[in-house]
């Protein structure tokens, strides 16, 4: 992978997702989308990684294991009593929320660390679709790039770096 130069870039930035790769301009790396592949019926617990071109909206990171990246981004530090949204029959589905919660949600604050950087897809947010999917994120790789629920992963210093060049405006295309 090339050097990145010099961080938080002053021009949107368009990554695309397709066959195991992560590209944007001057650059790829390895990565991984949803256990039940690329698809543009996305439903929330298929494990698909939503098909399309979506914003990059924000980011989250754990100030416990690493200092805020660099990133034209907003980056909020994770805390412990972090959850997303799971449910469709929830009216914050989709969203962040604190715990504990009452209905069914992911915990952001992991100990495996691939939520260690996130970057929110704009997948199903404005508006938000009931069963439409839910927790779309650029997050953080496990070490043998098994698939994910269906968000897209990378490796972690590639994904501190990137955030560098991300910034209003930049998007992800994803496709099979």
């Amino acid at each position: 992978m090339p050097a990145m130069g010099n961080p938080v870039s002053a021009a949107p930035v368009s990554l695309t997702y397709a066959a195991g790769r992560l590209t944007w301009p001057g650059g790829e790396t390895r990565a991984v989308c949803g256990r039940g592949g690329v698809r543009a019926d996305k439903r929330e617990g298929d494990g698909a990684s939503p098909e399309g071109r979506f914003p990059l909206l924000y980011g989250f990171y754990r100030a416990d294991r690493i200092v805020q990246p660099a990133s034209g981004l907003t980056m909020t530090a994770l805390q412990p009593d972090d959850g997303w949204v799971d449910d469709p029959g929830d009216p914050n589905y989709n969203r962040l929320v604190k715990l504990p919660y009452m209905a069914s949600h992911e915990e952001m604050w992991l100990n495996d660390g691939l939520y260690d950087l996130v970057v929110v897809i704009g997948y199903n947010t404005d508006p938000v679709v009931a069963g439409r999917g839910s927790a779309i994120f650029l997050h953080v790789a496990r070490p043998d790039f098994s698939p994910t629920a269906g968000c897209i992963a990378i490796a972690r210093d590639v994904l501190a770096q990137l955030l560098g060049l991300l910034g209003p405006g930049s998007t992800i295309t994803i496709r099979a």
